[in-house]
């Protein structure tokens, strides 16, 4: 992971370790499993061993933070898009607490938790009902059923903005009741990429972005990935799906040629950084 991201909604990317167990529909097809496997390392499913980092790879936010400090701005990076810190495994609690330390000593950053897990972000962390200002938590939610699920746990946290990854999106999503409580501060959506890639129906996408827009609560379309709508493409698909449910027919372009326009432009909703406010000390 290099020193700046090629996710368009961070800065940066950071990795305490490699490796995960999947646990839900959005997993099947998982980027990081396939990447890691490509370089070598079998550290996916409960039990395998996970791949940790160098001393010189864990001083990079230090110097992220630096940077930020002398130059203005606040860096977001993203941790971790190889692993998940909420996972529950067997000896990763040391290098939790690392995190927690580095997160606690880098306040010019904020910090972006993304998990499939967040009924466990309270039990794994330290900070109890003030979590730090420059943590951002989020959670998948891929269709109904894991939003129904998982979102509830996640407006319980209470960190400084909290966030969804619906992506890749596997079906409609009704997110008004916790957009307009604002439980929800950011709301990422995209389709799956890669060779098994599964396509989303355009309608999905278009409802988030309404949603989002009637809440005022900021949306950032990263992709249709290896899916898109035939209308408005320059290129031949190399395959189409028509009917099966979806309310237009799909065309297979790949990645880079499907783009991120949504309804005629893209959107790089991201929130405003919320002030950060020094702790004071009880007596």
């Amino acid at each position: 992971m290099a020193q700046f991201s090629n996710i368009e909604w961070t800065d940066h990317t950071f990795n305490p370790w490699w490796g995960c167990t999947k646990v839900s529909p959005a997993c099947d097809h998982c980027y990081a499993e396939t990447w890691a496997r490509r370089m070598g390392f079998d550290i996916w499913t409960r039990g395998k061993p996970r791949r940790f980092l160098s001393e010189t790879y864990w001083q990079q936010p230090r110097r992220w933070n630096d940077n930020a400090a002398r130059n203005g701005g606040r860096p977001r990076v993203f941790c971790a898009s190889m692993a998940d810190v909420f996972e529950w495994q067997r000896g990763l609690q040391p290098w939790r607490q690392r995190l927690w330390q580095l997160i606690d000593e880098t306040p010019n950053l904020d910090w972006l938790l993304l998990t499939k897990r967040p009924h466990l972000a309270a039990r794994l962390t330290p900070w109890g009902d003030r979590w730090p200002d420059n943590v951002w938590v989020g959670t998948t939610v891929e269709d109904q059923r894991w939003a129904d699920k998982r979102l509830p746990k996640l407006s319980q946290i209470p960190a400084t903005i909290r966030f969804l990854s619906c992506e890749p999106l596997l079906g409609p999503l009704e997110l008004r009741p916790c957009l307009a409580d604002g439980d929800i501060h950011w709301v990422i959506a995209g389709g799956e990429s890669g060779p098994r890639a599964r396509p989303s129906d355009p309608l999905w996408f278009l409802d988030l972005l309404s949603q989002c827009r009637l809440h005022n609560v900021p949306f950032h379309f990263k992709q249709w990935g290896e899916w898109a709508p035939i209308d408005g493409q320059d290129a031949l698909p190399r395959s189409v799906v028509q009917g099966e449910g979806f309310s237009a027919p799909l065309g297979r372009f790949g990645k880079k040629a499907s783009g991120r326009n949504l309804a005629g432009r893209n959107w790089n909703g991201i929130p405003e950084p919320r002030p950060i406010v020094p702790l004071v000390a009880a007596n």
